[in-house]
């Protein structure tokens, strides 16, 4: 794209009184969290315990699935140098590199310690999970509202190793590591007793979350789900749960896109949460069904959930933190598009004349509002686009397809 071409761009925008230049800065710092588990369909680098299970179903075997902490890493930093920007690493627990076999409940900074390392080289930020799934101690789908005192111990371990775990990257990497709490907990036919197991979760994380740590280096951060399969008839930690939750003891709450109605706008709830938790984490996702996890599109969700989080300023508030996963076509190119959908979301809110927008609403004026938003559509986004990733030095078009294409021909051969 020519310079002269982003010149008229710009100058379009600025008849609307936005000015893409701000646009373009305010973009570039802010960070998503990438997750690591796109690149290898949720199996992990655990040596002593099997794959992933309870909960976490992966679709499709397209070729040039990682196998190593190593080509994992490789396959990130390919991706990271086709998005533009700085960002962060969501990693799981159970993708530890190590050559030992510690149990969940043994886990330590030290099996981690080469993602630290990595992460510095590469300029990146870290946040984690506990992994409370894909294990044998997961027992008919329950872990922290368990009915056996040893099996919830077990995962209370767990989550305080992570801790720990999430406390000394944030430390290392002089930027708070999210920390945050899923469990798969349910039923899958109609309980008899819900509160007792809610009662026993809520009990198992306040001795999990205890120990207090620094915010400068972690922040816990609970996450809702509706259902998922084998939990079908009750879920302990509902949305209504959590919500209570984070607002009672200071957590994050954690919205994840997938986890509710497919017919609820999950960009609706942000700005009511947001009065009553200080931040939010957020999982982007696209559900096609339930917890579906598709891979982001630039799509209607996407640009609300985005246009929320602008016109609310809630920014400064959020982490926005991704989670999809798709076998069905290269992992990489999921990540890249992924990604890079999420941003270009955020610079189309960025580029909206919102202190107007905002004017007109309050005077109630619903016909200009109408016609603004409907004509703000035909403006050129896509060459303000071309000018952050030509800044940042990132390929667009088919120049990025070419470097997608021919990255996935080299780590096909690994099947």
């Amino acid at each position: 794209m020519t310079r002269l071409n982003y010149d008229a761009a710009r100058d379009a925008f600025a008849e609307w009184g936005v000015d893409a230049d701000a646009a373009i800065k305010q973009l570039a710092d802010i960070p998503i969290s990438m997750h690591c588990w796109q690149g290898d369909d949720v199996v992990g680098f655990e040596q002593s315990e099997g794959g992933s299970a309870g909960g976490i179903q992966i679709t499709g075997n397209y070729p040039g699935r990682a196998r190593t902490a190593a080509e994992l890493r490789a396959d990130l930093e390919f991706a990271y140098g086709k998005i533009p920007g700085k960002h962060r690493l969501n990693l799981h627990a159970s993708y530890l590199d190590t050559d030992e076999t510690p149990a969940r409940d043994e886990l330590d900074y030290h099996h981690f310690a080469s993602w630290v390392d990595w992460a510095k080289d590469n300029g990146l930020g870290l946040d984690f999970n506990p992994t409370f799934f894909g294990h044998p101690k997961v027992d008919e789908n329950l872990t922290l509202s368990h009915p056996d005192k040893d099996i919830r111990n077990f995962w209370i371990r767990h989550g305080q190793c992570c801790r720990a775990i999430a406390a000394k990257f944030g430390e290392e990497l002089g930027s708070p590591c999210v920390n945050n709490i899923w469990v798969p907990d349910g039923y899958k036919d109609t309980p008899i007793d819900r509160l007792a197991a809610r009662e026993r979760l809520e009990s198992a994380i306040d001795e999990m979350i205890a120990q207090p740590y620094d915010a400068a280096h972690m922040l816990d951060a609970v996450e809702a789900k509706l259902f998922g399969i084998g939990v079908e008839a009750c879920t302990v930690g509902s949305h209504e749960f959590y919500m209570g939750y984070a607002i009672r003891k200071g957590t994050l709450l954690c919205l994840d896109m997938g986890h509710f109605h497919p017919t609820e706008n999950v960009a609706d709830k942000l700005s009511s949460v947001s009065q009553s938790v200080k931040e939010i984490l957020l999982h982007v996702s696209r559900p096609m069904r339930w917890d579906s996890d598709h891979v982001i599109l630039l799509n209607d969700d996407i640009l609300a959930m985005a246009q929320e989080l602008v016109f609310g300023n809630l920014l400064p508030r959020t982490h926005i933190g991704l989670d999809f996963f798709d076998a069905t076509i290269a992992r990489t190119s999921s990540w890249v598009i992924g990604t890079r959908n999420m941003q270009k979301a955020l610079l189309r809110a960025l580029l909206m004349p919102q202190a107007e927008l905002k004017s007109i609403e309050e005077k109630l004026d619903f016909t200009q509002r109408f016609l603004m938003t409907e004509e703000l559509k035909d403006l050129p986004y896509g060459v303000i686009w071309d000018e952050f990733c030509a800044r940042n030095n990132v390929p667009t078009g088919k120049a990025l397809i070419a470097d997608l294409n021919s990255y996935q021909a080299s780590v096909a051969p690994r099947g």
